[in-house]
């Protein structure tokens, strides 16, 4: 993980001194092609009946749509640009390789950085439904951490959550748009228990994200889905190192293994989880907003 992170941070530091230039100079380059193509304009206001072999570019070229299309494509490369640089942003943010000691961080903006690098799973595929993020950010305090480590935690399981709703057969493009019992389901299991969440839209692939204070001193941080859970048999078993229920070649077994090492060894805090066959899956992590005395 902390390999990934270097790998990370090393890519967004390379691509950023190009990109700011890209980014920096494109304001002056369009407003140079403004400038140019007025020019134009007023030499065909002036000189209507210019020399034959100008007027013969000029046929070639198709000057109007020239004109217009060089001002949608410069638009284009600006919002392209500005794209690129949202990336790189969200790259350092979640590395933060710059800021390896521990510090007070906003959690929700590690989130936000881990979700946009996980856009291109999130979006509609061939044979796979878009997956809905709901977020409920709660007004929490600033978190003592390590803000590399925390991501990665993030990371792991909204990776584990993307890859359990892609394989989950209920949500396949070829099936109907859900078990209309489904959220009846999960209403009447939490009249037994209050751990599970309750998601909005039990029809569609869904992440939960909440986030709040327990009591004064302590954040919690709950990421739910609506894939089919994990068996009760296998549960005790998801942060013994090597364990993995992806099919061989899928998964290493190591990423829930090293998040509850990061969350309970690194930051003084827990990492549970709560599921059930047939009504999801939540992780909850729970980590003190001080680290006082914390381990190096």
């Amino acid at each position: 993980m902390s390999s990934l992170g270097q790998l990370v941070a090393g890519i967004a530091h390379e691509i950023n001194n190009p990109v700011n230039f890209i980014h920096g100079n494109l304001p002056y380059a369009s407003q140079y092609t403004q400038d140019l193509l007025k020019l134009v304009q007023l030499y065909q206001k002036h000189y209507p009946a210019p020399a034959s072999e100008i007027q013969a570019i000029l046929q070639v070229l198709d000057l109007d749509f020239l004109i217009e299309d060089l001002t949608k494509l410069m638009a284009s490369i600006q919002m392209g640009a500005d794209r690129i640089k949202q990336i790189i942003l969200n790259l350092r943010n979640f590395s933060r390789m710059d800021e390896a000691e521990m510090k007070q961080v906003d959690i929700h903006k590690g989130i936000d950085s881990t979700l946009m690098l996980l856009q291109h799973r999130i979006k509609p595929r061939s044979g796979q439904r878009e997956i809905h993020i709901c977020k409920q950010y709660g007004p929490i305090r600033p978190v003592e951490c390590y803000p590399g480590q925390l991501n990665q935690v993030f990371m792991n399981i909204l990776a584990n959550a993307v890859d359990a709703l892609e394989d989950s057969p209920q949500f396949s493009d070829s099936r109907s748009s859900g078990s209309p019992s489904l959220k009846t389901k999960i209403q009447t299991a939490l009249q037994q228990t209050q751990q599970m969440a309750v998601l909005t839209d039990q029809s569609q692939p869904t992440i939960w994200i909440r986030t709040e204070m327990v009591g004064r001193d302590q954040v919690a941080i709950t990421i739910a889905d609506n894939c089919p859970g994990i068996p009760e048999a296998l549960k005790h078993r998801l942060f013994d190192p090597f364990f993995t229920t992806k099919p061989v070649g899928k998964g290493t077994g190591l990423g829930l293994s090293i998040s509850y090492q990061i969350v309970k060894g690194r930051h003084r805090g827990s990492l549970q989880c709560f599921s059930a066959p047939g009504l999801g899956t939540e992780f909850v992590i729970t980590i003190p907003v001080q680290q006082k005395g914390a381990y190096s």
